[in-house]
């Protein structure tokens, strides 16, 4: 068998290889990591054939759209997953085949309704069913702390106390622990009657994950990440380097227009010189007006560097194909001591 567990900061995902077929699943894929599994798979020379979720994440952007739409392969989650671009939905007790490997579907809702740990030979993938020295929260959207302990305690830990238990989280640098271990030690479990874990479950008063709003959102309908679009904008703009803008604002000869995208506001209190105003909110309403040569060379800016890239990209796709984006934003320019006008 071919095993890779891929951290990124807390969160757990893994790459499980067939040493026969080279065929290969990946299991609670991180966008943040799309291009090390794939790394991985030429690496190991094997076929990534599925890429599976345990359950829609509320603290990651899963990568499994993106994976399984660039791999052309089947995304696979429970059959209760809300998420649009699953292709193949497993019930209770079903087996999915990869390669020579078994890998059985145990719904265990309860941090969420579409909850499921995926158990083959030695192993159990808990998503957050069961982490090492604690389990799922259930106080996100469709927890259910009376489902999770019926999830734990009548399904999940009553399966081989040998088998190793490769959670979707760890944030103490742990790979694994055993069904055993988790029964014996973990604090969690150590409530075993169903009214007291319940209200242990009930009153954990945990921070929400940072974005949760996001991650949820994107997770359950296939959309796209702020950071995506920023990515997506950036791979189709050029940028221009804050010292080469500052060279020619320093001989008052810009060569260009500089479009500053921030509101009124914003640009009245200080904007680099030379810059005319064009608010992002207002550039497909008044771009035909404000900039009537689409050949002309644009230099785009706002606060941070964000809206500008988007800004810029949308002008490209609008016909001006010398927009550009600074590199960097009107603060950085304040903050290096570099000169602005005011209004």
């Amino acid at each position: 068998m071919i095993f890779e567990q891929i951290a990124s900061g807390g969160c757990q995902s893994y790459l499980l290889g067939c040493a026969d077929s080279h065929a290969a699943i990946v299991i609670d894929p991180n966008q943040l990591q799309t291009d090390y599994y794939l790394g991985l798979a030429a690496r190991d020379s094997i076929r990534i054939r599925y890429v599976l979720d345990t359950h829609t994440h509320a603290d990651h952007f899963s990568a499994a759209k993106e994976l399984g739409r660039a791999l052309g392969v089947p995304v696979v989650t429970h059959r209760l997953s809300p998420a649009p671009y699953a292709d193949f939905r497993l019930a209770d007790g079903e087996i999915l085949k990869v390669g020579n490997l078994r890998l059985k579907a145990l719904h265990t809702p309860g941090h969420t309704k579409d909850s499921m740990c995926v158990v083959m030979e030695d192993r159990v993938f808990t998503g957050d069913t069961l982490l090492i020295g604690a389990t799922g929260r259930t106080d996100l959207p469709t927890g259910d702390p009376d489902a999770l302990y019926d999830s734990l305690f009548n399904t999940l830990l009553k399966l081989d106390p040998a088998l190793k238990v490769y959670p979707a989280h760890d944030y103490k640098g742990r790979s694994h622990s055993t069904i055993g271990d988790e029964i014996a030690t973990n604090p969690r479990l150590q409530k075993r009657e169903r009214a007291e874990f319940i209200d242990m479950m009930t009153h954990l008063n945990l921070a929400a994950p940072t974005h949760l709003t996001e991650a949820l959102r994107t997770n359950m309908s296939g959309g796209r990440t702020i950071a995506q679009l920023l990515s997506d904008a950036a791979a189709h703009v050029p940028f221009v380097a804050m010292g080469e803008l500052a060279e020619r604002v320093k001989k008052n000869d810009l060569g260009l227009v500089l479009l500053d995208v921030r509101e009124k506001d914003a640009f009245a209190a200080g904007h680099i010189p030379g810059a005319q105003h064009l608010p992002r909110g207002q550039l497909e309403l008044r771009v035909n007006k404000e900039l009537p040569d689409p050949t002309q060379r644009i230099l785009v800016c706002c606060e941070f560097g964000q809206i500008s890239t988007l800004a810029a990209a949308t002008l490209r796709e609008l016909g001006y194909g010398q927009a550009a984006a600074l590199d960097g934003g009107v603060k950085a320019w304040r903050d290096s001591g570099l000169p602005v006008n005011a209004l």
